[in-house]
């Protein structure tokens, strides 16, 4: 139906093998199968049309026998309120942000700068963000896959360049998620201050100052970024532990060394080649699972993979 709709612009389909497959030819057409579907989700003009939108919704409500049906559903702000929203079941991200929306008086022309997450606010105090929603992904239906992880649907701003922010300062609404996001950010130590931002900080919320806030606080390191769950990485050298943030068109590692030092490494999104995210299963202990993260990375001129290992299912989805 994607062939006959879009013609070339659809990758062609992995062949099937006619006789018996051996266990290496199975692995070999999941991972044919797994790059086809990374392709065709290229195509923005693909993913939103009826025929793979309707197919997903499909595959997901049969795969964990939804039906459609009315229902309600939270959506999270980043102070810890929510929106209770009157849903269908069947109802898609896309859907749903324009009902969040048009319930918080935003401007549809401001929808392309928010998206969905699931996240997990831990027993810890941190604040996990398990990945983004995809826009043909049905929330209702992934929260209900996901119980055991505890997660929550939330409303966030969804890019990289902290001076976008200015394009969202004459909207009351979204200034508003943008400042209580920013809040958040530093209560969960995502955001580097120093002594004399942090005070300044103190005083622009205690006079609600929203809009001094925000141009403060784009100044200091890590704001806008999203922070992953602590990884173990090969770079410099094997079994580092480090803290992951990435925005801003760059990973920015903080490593701790084997001696106890701490190396702070930026990996610059415009000299990485290609990535792969690969599931390892769990460990031997049978509690946990890991999940490889891998980029090759132009170094000075040299091509070399950065490997990165997480113990949290949600750190690299």
């Amino acid at each position: 139906q994607l062939r006959h709709l879009f013609g070339s612009a659809v990758p062609a389909f992995p062949p099937k093998f006619y006789l018996a497959m051996t266990k290496s030819m199975a692995d070999e057409r999941r991972s044919q199968l797994e790059q086809y579907l990374q392709n065709v989700t290229l195509d923005s003009n693909i993913t939103n049309s009826d025929v793979f939108i309707g197919f997903f919704r499909k595959l997901q409500q049969d795969t964990f026998e939804i039906q459609t049906q009315r229902a309600f559903l939270d959506v999270y702000l980043a102070d810890g309120s929510n929106l209770r929203l009157d849903i269908q079941t069947s109802d898609t991200a896309q859907r749903i942000l324009e009902v969040t929306f048009c319930k918080m008086g935003l401007s549809r022309e401001l929808i392309k700068y928010f998206s969905l997450f699931f996240f997990q606010d831990r027993d810890d105090g941190a604040l996990s963000v398990v990945k983004k929603v995809a826009e043909f992904e049905l929330p209702y239906v992934s929260l209900q896959s996901m119980k055991e992880l505890h997660c929550k649907l939330g409303i966030r701003k969804w890019y990289m360049d902290p001076s976008l922010d200015t394009q969202l300062m004459d909207c009351r609404a979204s200034l508003n998620l943008l400042y209580i996001q920013a809040i958040q950010e530093v209560k969960r130590n995502w955001v580097k201050p120093t002594e004399g931002q942090m005070q300044e900080l103190e005083l622009l919320q205690k006079n609600a100052n929203k809009a001094k806030f925000l141009e403060l606080i784009r100044e200091m390191q890590f704001y806008g970024y999203v922070r992953l769950d602590p990884c173990i990485c090969d770079y410099p050298e094997e079994g580092c532990s480090a803290d992951i943030y990435v925005g801003n068109n760059e990973i920015n590692c903080c490593i701790k060394l084997p001696t106890n030092q701490t190396k702070e490494v930026s990996f610059k999104i415009n000299r990485l080649r290609s990535w792969q995210v690969t599931f390892l299963g769990a460990t031997q202990d049978g509690e946990e699972d890991t999940l490889e993260l891998r980029f090759e990375y132009n170094d000075s001129g040299t091509w070399q993979w950065i490997i990165l290992y997480t113990k949290q299912v949600s750190s690299l989805s």
